[in-house]
């Protein structure tokens, strides 16, 4: 494993709000303390360049690995932007594991999610089943005095009341122990993009960074196989 470079943020470094909606859907704020010396642009190129390498620490490892070393297995760009690379309209894969918060278990996610926007403002990744959005994750972020703010949007459940019996499902497949396990996932990752794009902006970059690991696009966590025979997986339509 990677060892971690940098502290991990607290979930108390963050605001973050649970609201339950109609049909058993369930909605998660995460605003983030701000990211010291981060900019809007800096960020956009973190996401579209993500299946890049860079140095971290005395090594040159997949960036998506130095985002979240305890965490992340490996990412996937499963379908290029129409326009080629990790832009709106691509699909990435993301496998992942979310520590329990009583760390006696790991909540394993294998899941292909459509890029709907990635821009300065912002990024959404999306899922659905049968055509039907029933994940949604949201990052959107803006510039600021002392760096930038980023807010975190998690939406679980499709908005139909036809699609409860779904929603009701998701509800064990994503228990309410594997959203807090994901908030404190999530407030990790972004508070070690302040440690993270700085020195990619002031070109302290391999040579190595914008290439991919391998033809497919792929990166992954030397050594770490699967982590459970049935991780939360989601396929598009």
């Amino acid at each position: 494993m990677t060892p971690v470079l940098y502290p991990l943020r607290s979930v108390e470094s963050a605001v973050v709000r649970h609201t339950r909606l109609p049909h058993l859907r369930r909605r998660i704020t995460i605003d983030h303390h701000r990211l010291a010396s981060v900019t809007p642009a800096m960020l956009l190129d973190w996401f579209t360049h993500i299946g890049g390498t860079m140095r971290y620490g005395d090594d040159v490892i997949p960036r998506y690995l130095a985002w979240h070393p305890i965490d992340h297995i490996r990412w996937d760009l499963a379908r290029p932007a129409p326009g080629g690379g990790a832009a709106e309209g691509a699909r990435f894969r993301i496998v992942e594991q979310f520590r329990g918060i009583d760390e006696d278990r790991t909540y394993p996610v294998d899941v292909v999610d459509r890029v709907e926007k990635l821009d300065e403002t912002g990024i959404r990744l999306v899922t659905r089943l049968a055509g039907v959005v029933v994940f949604q994750l949201e990052h959107t972020w803006s510039a600021g005095a002392e760096g930038a703010h980023y807010v975190s949007v998690l939406d679980i459940g499709a908005r139909s009341a036809l699609a409860t019996p779904v929603n009701w499902a998701l509800t064990r497949r994503f228990p309410d122990a594997m959203a807090h396990a994901w908030v404190r996932h999530n407030i990790e990752e972004v508070g070690q993009l302040q440690y993270l794009l700085p020195g990619l902006a002031d070109g302290h970059r391999d040579q190595a960074t914008c290439a991919t690991i391998d033809g497919a696009g792929a990166v992954s966590a030397a050594g770490r196989g699967w982590l459970d025979p049935e991780p939360a997986r989601f396929r598009p339509d």
